[in-house]
């Protein structure tokens, strides 16, 4: 039977390239996900190797541990070690002429070990010069020769504010982008290790901070392992835990400490590909019976001739097993040849150059091992089916598994069991905000409804088929024609049922997680954007008419300061505000500005607050509200009662602290707010660290559902297009089977053309009733998902996406109208004669 099952592949190839697409399509996302790991890990070690790059030797230092220079004194001491570099960073602020910028501090090492390399320019030789990282320099507009300065937070040993440590220095060069994932999110700055420590030290008789690493660099005779025992017992007779490793060694530790994250993302990309395999499996199946209905002479003429039914079964098997194969390997290409395109784009940006493809041999082994084997079991109930009659019974069609038969019963039953305990479980988890108990709820009812659909599918397909009948002849025969064999019908729906219901759920769940972070968003931070420190009370008023002007901003506040607490806790501005004037910036519409009242953000912690008034102190009840305000608040009416009468040594707070509270017009996207953002930088020339609010946290918020939205519709397409290959294969399992059918109505009058509607129609009613009711389902758990998970934080609103929904429907119906043309172009392409001459 191997001869046999080899000739069918070479004879009749065109018949397995659905089933080859569906499995490589799977396959290779199976095997891009294993990729996505072994390429993060690799590029992981690529970045964090430069780090190394010249130490033959790490230290992880620990509890005991001294200074970076008592650290250096003990190590660069034993034999062998020919430089020592214990590295020191902190957190600074660069001054700049258009604002602070805070920036990684690091200490500079010995050239034996200094990782870094000079795009211009010189690393500093004392503690009045500094580097910056070329992106932060174009960034801030730096070049060598610049004069800047470097300020650092000090503190009393009591803990009160002390005015900050500025020095000034000069940028002796620029270096070039460093790939350590520790130094992203900010500039990062080489200055020597005496400035590093100093700025390091926020109290005065502040002990230096502990050194946590150090590099050593091994002279030639030096042997590493010796030179490792040796560091490991000075340090140990020194009292100091630490841990010596090579740089290799090193490298290793650091990215199991960072890959934990993407472990997480294999786990959730392999989630999805589960779903494209399963979706896989039932194309496979429904490929398969249709390959087997071509053959069903072939099969009982065989069986004619002396073949046993096994010796059927694994002839049909081993076609299965070579198709899955040859389609596994391609599958595996794809994934390598994908992630390959992927790196080489990301290798070809200066933020990633360090990306590195991998590819495990588990993510090959895996993928041609689950592309056998789920072709082989999909494939098995089809070959199990064409041996399961009689030879000369061999044409009558084998009982499916309706609601009549044991089979079907038993589905129903366990089906409608699930669907109770699931919908049960992700009612009280949504009703209790338990996602964890949403979740399997959730689960378990889609489990169910799948087990469920050949009780509805089809009966929904007959319902809808009635709007064909003003197609006429076509139409009527098609809504017959699609629930004519109601197993497969389900099958198919279930296919596209599974990607659709995965697509809108995703869909329906972002526009309700937008809507209420939206919501949220205006009860807590009803101001879109603030521009702080803006000058006086003149300079702010100015600042407001020039923002009105821009395109973009609906209205705008002008914030002055009106009084000046007089509190334990220092001096405070306190600001007024006119409650019409509020309500036409603020988004809150449960904020009520009053009198005689002072308001403050919430969490103060304050009851009462002192003001310092015209006749004296006054002392006013605090109000907190649920809404962060950004400043204490008081009306203008309160702050006309108190008059003006500024603390000493406060003066200079109403100079300094002006305020422009800006609302935005709705229909700004993230460019509009970001380039509006930039626009009132460079209107009222102040830095960019000036401006923020909630609309920028808005933008910021609907971006990452939009990139999450996006990147997950992508994943689940992919499930979603195998179930479109299988309303394709369905369509050519009915036009094989009513070969003679369709001739026979071709004799009697029918054209080509209607032929083909038939089938197009037929293909339209299987894909829309899924499309649709897969809409409805990701409707109802997506915003039950929602509500799972936010419930407790805020009110929850269904909020129904229509206009991605009704794409997805499009989408179904032409991608359905697409997957007829094949079949459709076969049934009209034979002759009438040719076709009632078929036995």
């Amino acid at each position: 039977m191997l001869q046999v099952a080899l000739a069918q592949v070479r004879m009749h190839a065109r018949r397995f390239v659905a089933v080859g697409l569906a499995v490589m399509l799977g396959v290779g996302f199976l095997s891009a996900t294993l990729m996505v790991s072994g390429t993060t890990q690799a590029s992981l070690q690529q970045s964090l190797g430069a780090t190394y790059a010249k130490a033959d030797l790490v230290v992880s230092l620990d509890e005991g541990a001294g200074s970076a220079v008592e650290t250096e004194q003990l190590l660069s001491g034993i034999d062998g070690v020919a430089a020592v570099h214990a590295a020191q960073r902190t957190i600074s602020t660069l001054s700049l002429p258009t604002g602070p910028a805070d920036v990684f501090v690091l200490s500079t090492a010995p050239d034996r070990l200094q990782a870094s390399t000079l795009a211009d320019g010189h690393l500093p030789v004392d503690g009045t010069g500094i580097t910056i990282d070329e992106t932060a320099a174009s960034q801030l507009g730096l070049g060598v020769g610049d004069s800047l300065s470097l300020e650092q937070t000090q503190y009393s040993p009591d803990g009160e504010p002390l005015p900050p440590k500025s020095v000034a220095v000069t940028l002796t060069g620029i270096t070039e982008n460093s790939a350590d994932p520790y130094l992203a999110g900010l500039p990062h700055v080489y200055a020597t290790p005496d400035l590093v420590e100093s700025l390091s030290i926020s109290s005065p008789g502040e002990a230096p901070p502990q050194a946590t690493t150090a590099q050593l660099a091994l002279d030639g005779s030096a042997a590493v392992e010796d030179v490792r025992d040796e560091t490991a017992a000075a340090l140990s007779a020194a009292g100091v835990s630490a841990e010596v490793r090579t740089s290799a060694e090193q490298v290793t530790a650091d990215v199991a400490a960072l890959s934990g994250g993407t472990d997480q993302l294999t786990v959730i990309l392999l989630a999805f590909a589960v779903v494209a395999i399963l979706v896989t499996v039932l194309v496979i199946a429904n490929t398969f019976s249709v390959l087997v209905a071509q053959r069903t002479r072939d099969l009982a003429l065989l069986r004619c001739i002396g073949a046993s039914r096994a010796q059927i079964r694994r002839s049909v098997l081993i076609e299965a097993g070579i198709v899955g194969l040859v389609s596994s390997v391609l599958g595996v290409l794809l994934a390598a040849s994908v992630m390959w395109a992927l790196v080489s784009l990301a290798a070809a940006q200066d933020s990633t150059e360090f990306a590195t493809l991998a590819i495990p041999t588990s993510s090959v082994l895996v993928g041609l091992i689950v592309g056998v084997v789920m072709t082989l079991v999909a494939a098995f109930v089809p070959a199990r089916a064409a041996t399961a009659v009689a030879p000369l019974e061999a044409l009558r069609p084998a009982e499916d598994a309706t609601t009549e038969t044991r089979r079907g019963k038993v589905r129903l039953v366990l089906g409608l069991v699930l669907v109770l305990l699931g919908a049960g479980l992700l009612g009280v988890g949504a009703a209790s905000s338990a996602l964890v108990i949403a979740l399997p709820g959730g689960v378990l009812s889609f489990v169910g409804v799948l087990l469920c659909a050949s009780l509805f599918l089809p009966a929904l397909v007959t319902a809808v088929g009635k709007l064909a009948t003003p197609l006429g002849v076509p139409g009527r025969l098609a809504a017959i024609n699609a629930v004519r064999n109601p197993a497969r019908t389900t099958a198919t729906a279930s296919a596209l049922l599974v990607g659709v219901t995965l697509v809108t759920m995703m869909m329906a769940g972002a526009q309700t997680s937008r809507a209420a972070f939206e919501a949220e968003l205006g009860a807590n931070y009803p101001v879109d954007l603030a521009v702080q420190q803006v000058g006086n009370a003149a300079a702010a008023d100015t600042a407001v008419t020039t923002v009105e002007r821009l395109e973009g901003v609906d209205a705008a506040l002008a914030l002055s300061v009106a009084a000046v607490s007089d509190d334990a806790a220092g001096a405070m501005p306190v600001y007024a505000i006119s409650p019409d004037e509020a309500e036409a910036v603020l988004r809150s519409e449960d904020l009520v500005l009053v009198d005689d009242v002072v308001f403050m953000p919430q969490d103060s912690g304050l009851t009462e607050v002192t003001l310092a008034g015209a006749d004296g102190p006054v002392t006013l009840p605090v109000q907190e509200v649920q809404t962060q305000i950004f400043v204490p608040t008081i009306t203008t009416a309160t702050a006309a009662e108190l008059g003006t009468a500024p603390l000493p040594g406060v003066t200079a707070l109403g100079d300094e602290t002006g305020i422009v509270w800006m609302k935005l017009d709705d229909s700004l996207d993230a460019a509009g707010v970001t380039g509006l953002r930039s626009d009132i930088v460079e209107a009222l020339n102040v830095s960019e660290y000036q401006v923020n609010g909630a609309a920028i946290e808005r933008v910021s918020f609907n971006q990452i559902i939009d990139v999450i939205l996006l990147v997950v519709t992508a994943l689940l397409a992919v499930a979603v297009l195998i179930a479109l290959i299988g309303v394709a294969n369905t369509l050519s399992l009915s036009v094989l089977e009513r070969t003679r059918e369709s001739s026979l109505l071709r004799a009697l009058g029918l054209t080509r053309a209607q032929l083909r509607g038939m089938l197009a129609v037929e293909a339209v009613l299987i894909a829309g009733v899924a499309a649709a009711f897969g809409c409805l389902l990701g409707v109802v758990y997506g915003w039950l998902g929602v509500q799972s998970a936010l419930g407790a934080i805020t009110p929850v609103t269904p909020s129904i996406p229509w206009v991605q929904l009704l794409g997805v429907l499009a989408v179904a119906v032409i991608a359905a109208l697409l997957a007829s043309v094949l079949p459709a172009r076969r049934a009209a392409r034979l002759s009438p004669v040719e076709g009632l001459a078929t036995a």
